[in-house]
């Protein structure tokens, strides 16, 4: 039987999809000798926030997400940041594969909101994978065997592939997500208000709140 193992060797933006997309250089090795047919392969995605260090401006900036500093204590903790699959090709030994991974920019979500509160640094990341084998037996046949829930691989990713992606597609924007019941009442004050562009519309609401908090 199989007995594989799995690591993360790099990551970059995957330019030209249709959405937000990250690139995980993904080794795929297998211990015994048995010529791997193919794998269905899932992995789930974590987030190991208990894993690095904030500084005052990382924790006034994910204070949406965590809460005071003085509460990080309960509220820190590893947050699923998604999940993923590929099918790797038949190989013998070991083989490396992309494990693309979906992104959005959408901040009601919470990896969103955390990995734009950081300033610098990197995330540390835990890959948990399942899935099946199927790989050619001594005699020639063709064996099923699932993958282990153990197998895991640790990963910490640097902030600048996650920020040039961003860059790649949004450049120099974001996007948030609002009810249609907001999303109207908006346009009726963008219509009254005669503003070209929702961004001069929102500006204009902002400016109006900075007057009236400087009174």
């Amino acid at each position: 039987m199989p007995e594989l193992s799995f690591q993360i060797e790099g990551v970059q933006a995957v330019p030209y999809a249709v959405s937000p997309l990250l690139g995980f250089d993904l080794r795929v090795t297998n211990r015994g000798t048995e010529r791997i047919h193919t794998i269905a392969l899932r992995a789930q995605i974590q987030i190991e926030a208990t894993r690095r260090r904030y500084d005052a401006k990382d924790q006034e900036r994910l204070g949406d997400l965590f809460g005071e500093p003085h509460r990080w204590g309960q509220t820190l903790r590893t947050m699923l940041w998604t999940q993923t699959s590929i099918v790797v090709p038949g190989f013998e030994g070991s083989t490396q594969t992309e494990l693309p991974v979906p992104c959005t920019f959408d901040f009601n979500i919470a990896a969103v909101k955390y990995f734009q509160g950081l300033q610098d640094g990197d995330i540390p990341l835990c890959f948990q994978f399942s899935g099946t084998v199927f790989y050619e037996s001594p005699t020639g046949g063709l064996q099923v065997a699932p993958i282990p829930w153990d197998k895991e691989a640790k990963f910490r990713l640097p902030l600048k592939p996650w920020k040039e992606m961003m860059d790649l597609y949004y450049p120099n924007s974001a996007w948030l997500c609002l009810s249609r019941e907001i999303v109207e009442r908006l346009n009726q004050h963008k219509v009254r208000m005669g503003t070209p562009t929702w961004e001069a519309m929102l500006e204009s609401l902002l400016d109006g709140v900075a007057e009236g908090v400087n009174r």
